[in-house]
């Protein structure tokens, strides 16, 4: 098969990091085209990354007959009308978490996604990495029996970094870091609802929240405990509690471990010489593998990540903004 032909929204750091992912594998995957608010933005990433065309605004990418499948790595406050706009014209989309910033906005794209049968994506890239699909199968199987309790936690001394600072931007601990733990207890407890959700937390001088907790209940007495902090550097690890054991995934947003009470494994991430600003961000092939095998199979969705999945997360994200008094004005 030839390899798919992508486009880029948004020159900064998470995009330099999918880029790069995206040539692990040459024959997989091509960049055609990237487009920046700002032309020079745009040129300087295009020369860096080998990329030959340069767009200043979105537009043209959403008119480009060559691209096959949008990136969409801007801002949280633009990833709404950024999908939208491609959707609008056909486009394939894997769109940065958080989808959007409501459960509003995500379920109008999702909806426009499904009226236009295009492939749609929120790029939660933690369920396309081996270990989670190691971790389904303990879980599945039953080797920790009924599953009782989730511990997540998830946290950075990163009030330095503007976009989760500065509320016009999206920011807060919630949409940023949040999303991973929701996502994380959701994958675990995958096909249940929840029954209850507590959230507790402070906003800062900036209106956002900087630290949040929440306890989230589900049938048959099982419960989450999840704490995102932008503040302080925390465990970083999820613990899935059952009857007959523990499994244990350090740095679950991106992991290469998974622990039990009886072994360990290990997976080896792909290598490359390019210099990423993430941690393990060598995965995010992981997840553009997953958009090709989807599109070329006619999927208009991942099974590894459903868009009723994505309509859960941003009612969870909202429920927990709401109960520490976080709004924005797409609210």
């Amino acid at each position: 098969m030839a390899p798919l032909r992508w486009a880029i929204v948004g020159a900064g750091k998470i995009s330099h990091d999918f880029v790069c992912a995206t040539q692990i594998h040459p024959e997989e995957h091509t960049v055609v085209a990237i487009a920046s608010g700002s032309k020079e933005k745009a040129e300087k990433f295009a020369l860096d990354h080998n990329i030959p065309k340069a767009y200043e605004g979105y537009e043209a990418i959403a008119k480009d007959p060559e691209v096959q499948v949008v990136y969409v790595g801007n801002l949280n406050t633009q990833h709404h009308a950024t999908t939208k706009l491609m959707l609008e014209h056909g486009k394939n989309v894997l769109c940065e978490k958080p989808f959007t910033m409501n459960e509003k906005q995500t379920t109008e794209l999702v909806n426009l996604a499904r009226l236009k049968k295009v492939f749609l994506m929120e790029a939660i890239w933690s369920r396309c990495f081996p270990a989670y699909q190691k971790a389904r199968e303990l879980i599945d199987n039953g080797s920790i029996g009924d599953i009782k309790f989730v511990d997540i936690s998830f946290g950075f001394g990163i009030q330095h970094v503007d976009r989760l600072t500065n509320k016009q931007f999206g920011g807060g601990a919630i949409l940023d870091l949040g999303v991973y733990c929701l996502q994380f207890q959701q994958f675990v407890f995958r096909g249940f609802q929840p029954t209850k959700i507590v959230a507790s937390g402070e906003l800062t001088e900036h209106g956002v929240d900087a630290t949040s907790s929440a306890l989230i209940s589900y049938p048959g007495g099982k419960l989450v405990s999840l704490t995102c902090s932008a503040e302080v550097k925390l465990s970083n690890e999820g613990i899935i509690y059952g009857t007959k054991g523990t499994i244990k995934i350090p740095n679950f947003w991106c992991p290469s471990q998974v622990i039990t009470d009886q072994q360990t494994y290990t997976f080896d991430l792909p290598k490359h010489k390019a210099s990423f600003n993430h941690m393990n961000s060598e995965g995010l092939s992981y997840e553009a593998h997953e958009v090709k095998r989807c599109i070329e199979e006619g999927k208009l969705e991942s099974s590894k990540i459903t868009l009723d999945e994505s309509i859960q997360l941003a009612k969870l994200m909202d429920a927990m903004r709401k109960e520490v008094g976080l709004q924005f004005p797409e609210d």
